[in-house]
């Protein structure tokens, strides 16, 4: 544990010398604070404007944050050639993979918790509550999510040649899994076999990242999610997670460093 919580502070560190944190939350929050200025509508619908605008924000700020520092941690390993004495020292690759993914997350954690403090400060200055169980609620599953995001877009790093190229192709699956994830057994029902099977294999197989969107839950203030579904929900990740993670050491285990 000691090697893969070195690996993670520095992985911290450097995002955090980065600028691509600061910029994403100030145009966060330069943005939403605009468009609470206008006054097009009744005060309770700029509220809600106002937190799925902010919210839809994090979400992205948080998506381009979680695969833009996991993709180029193996590969700026190796650019750099620090890799051969990281793994001399001795650290075995499974430790490499548990700390770069560890300090990524952690990372990712750490931005989310000033978005929704920002996002939490904001509401309240309109609404004048902060219902902090559904805040928890939510930002723990958006964490879980991107632990998923950041598996994946490390397991990508050593299978695609440049770390752009693996960011282009995550941030496709991401979205398209957000987007059309959920709709993709409705689309199967209209299909000849065998594409029916296949396109049902593929919508049993992929990560639902869906299940973890709780904005509208948030915007219109419907209350809790029940903790043992929110419960399911972070096994599910971790399931995933862990997926992700295994097959990303077996391809690393395998693959040369020169």
């Amino acid at each position: 544990m000691s090697a893969i919580w070195a690996i993670a502070t520095v992985v911290i560190k450097e995002l955090y010398r980065r600028k691509d944190f600061y910029v994403l939350f100030v145009l966060t929050a330069l943005i939403t604070l605009l468009m609470g200025s206008l006054h097009f509508f009744s005060d309770e619908q700029v509220v809600r404007y106002l937190k799925e605008i902010c919210l839809l924000l994090i979400w992205v700020s948080a998506l381009v944050i979680a695969i833009t520092t996991a993709a180029r941690q193996i590969p700026a390993e190796r650019e750099n050639r620090t890799i051969f004495p990281l793994l001399a020292k001795p650290v075995s690759r499974a430790q490499v993979i548990l700390g770069k993914f560890l300090g990524c997350w952690l990372a990712c954690g750490l931005a989310l918790v000033v978005f929704y403090l920002f996002f939490g400060v904001v509401s309240a200055a309109r609404e004048h509550a902060w219902p902090l169980a559904s805040y928890f609620q939510a930002l723990w599953l958006h964490w879980c999510l991107l632990a998923i995001v950041v598996a994946l877009a490390l397991g990508g790093s050593l299978v695609f040649a440049a770390p752009s190229s693996n960011a282009t192709i995550c941030f496709a699956v991401c979205l398209g899994i957000l987007l059309v994830g959920r709709h993709l057994n409705k689309v199967a029902l209209g299909l000849p076999e065998p594409s029916q099977t296949l396109l049902y294999a593929v919508y049993f197989a992929i990560p639902h990242l869906e299940l973890f969107d709780v904005r509208q839950l948030i915007i219109h203030d419907w209350g809790l999610i029940a903790w043992p579904v929110w419960a399911a929900a972070t096994a599910y990740a971790a399931a995933y997670t862990a997926f992700f993670l295994l097959a990303a050491w077996l391809v690393f285990r395998r693959k040369p460093l020169s």
